[in-house]
């Protein structure tokens, strides 16, 4: 098969100009987006602003607390995103009733009976589909159906609360669950096939445009995850499955305690023991999904904050040294040249940067970040480098025009000083310095394009509550904006060049 255009680093080739929006943000009924017609339509509206490429968050299936940091599975797809509409489409769901805003049992249902329709329609090609996907995906498939079965079972308690033979999976008891559990396993299955389906099918829409997917990839991995629960041997655990270590990040000016973000650590001399399997599948995975992927907390490749299992805050960790440079060049060696881009924001290490630079990664700058020191400041427009991704904000910031809102007064003079005391009002004067950024590639949140404040943000990291919940809706999209745009992403030399990737 030959590469599309966009594949790998032919994102980051010339000039563009991207969006920052999380499918569960895009308009409709339901607890919140999917990849039905609304995802269409925003292509579309990309397409027609000039804007080349779509990031989202981590697309893998959340806890309770939505958050697509903390997925249950590095590989497995996010399934409250399957629309039923697009199966209406294609024959495999035929009752009546609101496609895209159904109660969670009647999703459920809906879902279900999609199975048994495939199961009495599906065409040749389609069924052969299906086969190709389980074989594809069975390095980690029927780990995560059995992990998500047995959850169910348990009411949503994490793995290390089942019972033991469960809990260290001894083989008569997960035989006995497979044996128990078969029709469910084979439901989960189906549903992973579906929202695969879907992404791919919107994914092949996106490349018609010229857009390229930007994803997002954390570094570490969520405790309770079919990925610990089945390779306990790669996470430094003890016997119980309780990690011995857990990443955070130390005390700094921001908080006395740190930050305790409770994964665990990776074994790394196991992991470097088979050249780094498991990482060269997982980023088999989400080549899958996307053309470029953002790399979170990229400095844990090269040392790690250590906080011992026991400890309730960050203050106690340590650092230790990561393998970074074998993995990147067993990544290297699978993959070529990596479609990678490192999320080296905050306290960045010379040696996190020879990384960054010995691979080629663009790494980010953030302009609500600029204006609170001087000149030097690494992201102010006149110090970015071309091999960079420039944002206005990200989606654990607040939006620009919130942020702006809430800047001192002599801030906000700053801020307009160095802008040049522009006539339009915010966020335009930032999303403009993004654009004519030198970096090769500017990314703007969706709610700065559309002008709101800090009832639209994202993400407030530190705090439970309203976060992943925010959506926009097609009213608030101002007339002309795409024009706008599309005239912003030409002056400054960011039309994608249909063809030339």
């Amino acid at each position: 098969m030959t590469p599309h255009p966009h594949a790998g680093r032919g994102v980051l080739a010339r000039r563009r100009a991207g969006i920052l929006l999380h499918p569960t943000s895009l308009p409709g009924g339901g607890v919140h987006g999917t990849l039905g017609p609304h995802a269409y339509r925003f292509v579309d509206l990309m397409a027609e602003a000039g804007l080349g490429v779509w990031q989202t968050l981590p697309l893998g299936p959340p806890h309770e607390d939505r958050s697509p940091y903390q997925c249950m599975s590095v590989h497995a797809a996010n399934t409250q995103l399957i629309s039923l509409e697009a199966l209406r489409e294609r024959g495999w769901l035929d009752e009546a009733g609101d496609a895209e805003a159904p109660s969670q049992g009647e999703r459920s249902s809906a879902l279900r009976r999609a199975a048994e329709l495939f199961r009495a329609r599906a065409k040749g090609h389609e069924r052969q589909a299906y086969e190709a996907f389980l074989e594809r995906q069975q390095h980690w498939l029927d780990d995560y159906v059995l992990y998500l079965a047995i959850r169910d079972r348990f009411e949503g308690r994490p793995w290390w609360e089942w019972e033991p033979g469960l809990r260290d999976r001894d083989p008569a008891a997960l035989e006995q669950a497979h044996n128990e559990l078969g029709e469910v396993l084979e439901q989960f299955r189906f549903e992973q096939f579906l929202a695969f389906q879907q992404w791919q099918d919107l994914k092949a829409y996106a490349h018609q445009l010229d857009i390229a997917l930007f994803g997002d990839m954390p570094i570490f991995v969520a405790h309770d995850s079919a990925d610990v629960w089945a390779r306990r041997e790669l996470f430094d655990l003890d016997e119980t499955g309780q990690p011995r270590t857990v990443a955070g990040v130390p005390p700094d000016y921001f908080s006395e305690t740190g930050q305790r973000w409770g994964n665990p650590h990776y074994d790394w001399e196991r992991m470097r023991a088979d050249g780094f399997a498991w990482w060269r599948q997982r980023i088999a995975s989400e080549l899958e999904f996307f053309d470029l992927i953002r790399v979170d907390h990229f400095r844990g490749f090269s040392a790690f904050w250590a906080i011992p299992g026991d400890q309730p805050t960050a203050a106690q960790g340590y650092w230790v040294e990561a393998p970074g440079t074998e993995l990147f060049e067993a990544l290297r060696g699978e993959f070529g040249e990596l479609p990678l881009v490192a999320e080296d924001l905050g306290i960045i290490t010379p040696e996190v940067e020879v990384l960054r630079d010995d691979f080629g990664l663009p790494g980010m700058k953030v302009l609500q970040f600029a204006f609170d020191s001087g000149p030097e400041n690494p992201y102010l427009s006149h110090n970015h480098v071309a091999n960079s991704v420039i944002y206005t904000g990200t989606h654990d910031n607040d939006t620009t025009l919130g942020w702006y809102r809430s800047c001192s007064r002599e801030l906000q003079e700053r801020v307009e000083a160095y802008l040049g005391y522009p006539q339009e009002v915010m966020p335009w004067p930032l999303i403009r310095s993004a654009f004519a950024s030198v970096g090769r590639l500017a990314v703007v949140p969706m709610q700065d394009y559309l002008g709101l404040g800090s009832e639209a943000r994202m993400n407030e990291p530190g705090t439970e509550g309203d976060n992943w919940v925010w959506r926009f809706d097609w009213g608030q999209v101002p007339p002309g904006l795409a024009e706008q745009l599309r005239g912003m992403a030409d002056l400054y030399g960011r039309i994608p060049d249909t063809g030339s990737g």
